[in-house]
């Protein structure tokens, strides 16, 4: 195991990938090989980020922070990591059985190659679980990258026409949805699950067909140029031996990897605070707090408070600039990605509405939920509690100075 060797590989897949694959296509490589030098590596990072946020960190709301007990967590993390080593080779054998439909060549290490390189992307993302409120749309930027990746991996790897790459990867990524989500039910002890999935149908392929530059395809395309750029400057820089070079590129890959080519800066807490009003739905502000910090690279500002009222109701708001996150916020706006669950005592949906990503829970039983929106790819807003329905939460977040925080959403950048 050479970690100089796996770091070079996760920075060359992410940032140069069209380079990369027909390197990683034309190394020789056995299953073993595979995972004693780099799935096994690579693949515990999430488990460990999970490991670190759940039970030493803690998730918290409402001034209360919960913690799994140190034990339980390590069980979840055991388990988490040997399912995920295990759904990595069911991939891959989906992804060679698969390849004579979409005029590929069956190989197994190839395809082995294919789940494991492609998913970096989403193993590196899932440290994002240990910054606040952000985890989730780090995820799905992440899932949305690796997506890319086997796109213009699978012609190089499989040997499949690159016009057929598009449908190759869209069944290949339905059944490792699947899988995924066999493991999160099994680590999480949830007792089943009722989900629907439609195959998402993708116009276009690496290099022969025209992939619309709108679409999410496209975006993520113009997202990987960004990266591919900033690597070029870093692998200069290492050449030249200057460590200030090397500083100044290592972070034009962090400006192109979190803001989408762009260097952000969050906004000061205080001038959050003319968007957390001294009342909210008729309440009135009990308690007010604003910071702004940092975490691997992610520099975020968060002004929160809560307001109540004399019949016992109250309401927490938290409006968040996640500032040099903002890219990784638009690819997860790109993706779009839907979600509707209902239960008997409520429900849970994500969904875009006047192309902003929204957010909304509610429990019928005892009357509370909450209601978020991610405002120009940058700033989220969200507003919890208890309440006669949804609409009136709703309401709460419609009653803020919406055009206002999302007007400032350029504010800070800098082309990188």
């Amino acid at each position: 195991m050479d970690i100089n060797k796996i770091i070079g590989r996760v920075q060359n897949i992410l940032l140069t990938p069209k380079t990369e694959w027909p390197v990683i296509a034309n190394e020789p490589a056995t299953v073993a090989d595979l995972y004693k030098n780099y799935i096994a590596i690579v693949a515990a990072i999430p488990i460990i980020a999970q490991f670190i946020k759940g039970s030493l960190i803690g998730y918290g709301a409402f001034g209360i922070t919960v913690r799994t007990p140190i034990g339980s967590g390590l069980v979840a993390a055991v388990i988490g990591y040997a399912l995920s080593l295990g759904v990595v080779y069911l991939m891959s054998l989906i992804i060679d059985a698969l390849a004579p439909n979409f005029g590929g060549q069956k190989n197994q290490v190839q395809a082995l190659k294919v789940a494991a390189y492609a998913w970096t992307a989403s193993w590196i993302a899932g440290i994002g679980v240990i910054v606040p409120w952000l985890g989730w749309l780090i995820a799905l930027a992440g899932f949305a990258y690796a997506i890319y990746l086997m796109f213009i991996g699978l012609p190089e790897t499989m040997k499949c026409p690159p016009e057929k790459s598009a449908g190759y990867t869209a069944v290949s990524v339905i059944l490792g949805i699947v899988l995924s989500w066999i493991v999160a039910i099994v680590v999480g002890g949830i007792a089943g699950t009722g989900a629907l999935m439609n195959a998402a149908s993708f116009n276009g392929s690496a290099d022969s067909v025209t992939i619309d530059k709108d679409s999410p395809l496209g975006k993520l395309g113009a997202w990987s140029k960004k990266m591919e750029s900033a690597g070029k400057q870093m692998e200069a820089a290492q050449k030249s031996g200057d460590a200030d070079a090397q500083s100044k590129a290592m972070g034009a890959i962090v400006g192109a990897a979190l803001g989408g080519g762009d260097a952000v800066e969050a906004l000061a807490p205080d001038q959050l605070k003319p968007f957390v009003p001294e009342t909210l739905a008729g309440l009135k502000r009990s308690d007010f707090s604003a910071e702004r910090s940092g975490a691997m690279g992610l520099q975020v500002s968060t002004a929160q408070a809560t307001y109540s009222g004399d019949d016992g109701k109250s309401l927490h708001l938290e409006v968040t600039d996640t500032g040099s996150a903002k890219g990784l916020m638009g690819i997860a706006s790109w993706a779009a990605v839907q979600n509707d669950r209902e239960t008997d005592h409520g429900y849970e949906k994500t969904y875009k509405q006047d192309g902003r990503l929204v957010h909304e829970e509610w429990n019928n039983q005892d009357k509370h939920g909450e209601f978020s929106i991610v405002l120009g790819n940058r700033f989220t807003v969200k507003v919890s509690g208890n309440a006669d329905s949804i609409d009136q939460l709703k309401a709460a977040v419609a009653s803020l100075n919406l055009a206002g925080l999302e007007a400032l959403k350029a504010h800070g950048v800098k082309n990188g």
